[in-house]
């Protein structure tokens, strides 16, 4: 089964979810704000994909943090600053088997995972 984490009212969200469930993909959704997110969850995601990937600089959490923070940003302080602030991971992030897929893209999407 998939693992879907994220945020539920996001718009990337429910396009995710809308494709998924058009397609009749069974999935499981990890809410970070009902369920926060586990710290070596995230390290494993950091570790694999590098902090560059995970987070979402484009988004408005990470443009409030500090201009020393993110000039210094290495995947160890992403870690705890992901777990604190999971808003900030790039969304959604799927799991499939050990795959990890980040983002919304209906031809990616088609492509790994019918």
């Amino acid at each position: 089964m998939i693992e879907v984490y994220g945020i539920k009212n996001c718009d990337t969200m429910k396009k995710a979810f809308r494709w998924l469930d058009d397609h009749k993909i069974e999935y499981r959704f990890h809410d970070y704000k009902k369920e926060g997110l586990d710290v070596s969850i995230a390290k494993a995601w950091i570790d694999q994909l590098g902090w560059e990937n995970v987070i979402n600089k484009r988004g408005t959490t990470w443009r409030k943090l500090d201009e020393e923070i993110k000039n210094t940003m290495d995947n160890e302080k992403a870690v705890n600053i992901v777990v604190k602030q999971s808003s900030m991971i790039k969304r959604p992030l799927l799991i499939q088997n050990d795959a990890i897929h980040l983002g919304f893209n209906a031809e990616e999407y088609a492509q790994k995972l019918l």
